[in-house]
């Protein structure tokens, strides 16, 4: 291989490197509030690390408050350092699956899963992630709350925010179509007319050469 040819592999080598090293995103995103009674649901809690290249180590532990209760009990509890989940609230046994973050110590998803809803488990949920930032010199703990005010419905139903955007996002299709054809059509024309200009000039420039042909012809014809 050329020196040439080693130097054009270099960069593309090193975009492979870098690919190879890049991680997802984290991206803190409300949880849904809307389960449907005897389906799935899933209790979104996602709490990123704001210093990604601190090693650090986190908890999850989630609470739950029934609509007609005024205090929290434990629920749900997970620790994947030390490999051990708990459920905690009888109410829930067998119905609670994790949801979040898998094969790291740092959890930045502590999302939970509810299987089979019932009318009884609306009221308020609330997740605190402990977590713990590993410093050369120093361990600095943090501890985030997020809290979910979770209603169950018959069926689900669909707000007006949600119609609305389909609405106009059909609206905006047909408008981009209605669009595309009077493009198309103003297009046609005016290369059609283009198209007949050019016949035009091409048909006045032949005359002239005829006519001028013709003169041509006639000065031989008096000359002799």
């Amino acid at each position: 291989m050329s020196a040439v040819q080693e130097l054009l592999l270099l960069p593309l080598a090193l975009l492979a490197l870098q690919a190879s090293l890049c991680r997802g995103a984290c991206v803190e995103v409300d949880s849904n509030t809307e389960a449907v009674v005897n389906e799935g649901f899933k209790l979104g809690c996602i709490s990123c690390k704001k210093r990604g290249e601190v090693p650090a180590t986190a908890t999850v532990d989630w609470y739950f408050m029934a609509s007609d209760e005024t205090f929290y009990s434990p629920l749900y509890s997970y620790d994947y350092e030390n490999k051990r989940d708990e459920i905690t609230d009888s109410r829930f046994d067998d119905r609670l699956a994790w949801n979040g973050s898998k094969k790291t110590d740092d959890l930045q998803d502590g999302s939970i899963y509810i299987l089979n809803v019932t009318f009884n488990d609306t009221g308020t949920y609330k997740c605190i992630f402990t977590r713990t930032l590993k410093y050369s010199n120093f361990h600095y703990p943090i501890n985030t709350n997020k809290t979910i005010v979770m209603k169950v419905v018959p069926k689900l139903t669909r707000g007006l925010a949600s119609i609305l955007s389909e609405v106009m996002m059909y609206v905006t299709i047909i408008g981009l179509q209605v669009w595309l054809a009077i493009e198309m059509i103003y297009c046609y024309r005016k290369i059609s007319a283009a198209g007949e200009e050019a016949l035009r000039e091409s048909a006045a420039e032949y005359l002239a050469i005829a006519s001028e042909s013709k003169d041509n012809c006639a000065g031989v014809q008096v000359a002799e």
